[in-house]
């Protein structure tokens, strides 16, 4: 569908483009009203719809220019060197607003964190067990709301969650 871009005069291109990438960015997307003369309203949705994918994948995934215009495919080489200057001119912009949106999938927040190292030396089951308990005090704010979660964690949970912890780094490492 990205072909339905060349109903567009080639010197209006950038316009529409870098109103889709203010869209994408989370600004006000190109109006209808504003190209309604080039395109029906399922042709309009569609081509947004492509069009927003492309850059968000291409950006996503850190893709190059060659596997860009692979996706463009269909679309005149001019076109598709348009497509392709708006998004590395925006491509900064474009990253900043997908990180943004990831962080907002949740909208808890760690505030503040307490942790202490027990030894437990018996339980009602066991008279004599000698293992190591971690308990974590987590204080977590949740739409304004500071809420307590408290954890207790044996040797291999602790090792299990800072597995995962160091995962979660590994990845937004990346994303710098």
């Amino acid at each position: 569908m990205v072909k339905l871009l060349e109903k567009l005069p080639a010197q209006e291109c950038p316009k529409l483009l870098h109103r889709l990438i203010d869209g994408v960015c989370g600004r006000d997307l190109p109006r209808f009203q504003d190209y309604g003369s080039f395109w029906s309203l399922t042709e309009w949705m569609e081509m947004i719809d492509t069009l927003t994918y492309v850059f968000k994948t291409a950006v996503g995934k850190q893709l190059s220019s060659e596997e860009v215009i692979q996706s463009l495919t269909g679309l005149s080489s001019s076109y598709q060197d348009v497509v392709l200057k708006c998004l590395k001119g925006r491509k900064e912009e474009i990253r900043q607003a997908l990180v943004e949106k990831t962080n907002t999938v949740s909208s808890a927040q760690l505030q503040d964190f307490d942790w202490q190292l027990k030894l437990a030396l018996s339980s009602d089951k066991i008279s004599s067990l000698q293992t190591p308990l971690l308990n974590l005090d987590l204080d977590i704010k949740e739409n304004g709301t500071l809420k307590p979660v408290s954890i207790e964690m044996n040797r291999e949970e602790l090792h299990s969650l800072i597995n995962t912890l160091e995962a979660a780094n590994k990845v937004v490492l990346q994303l710098k």
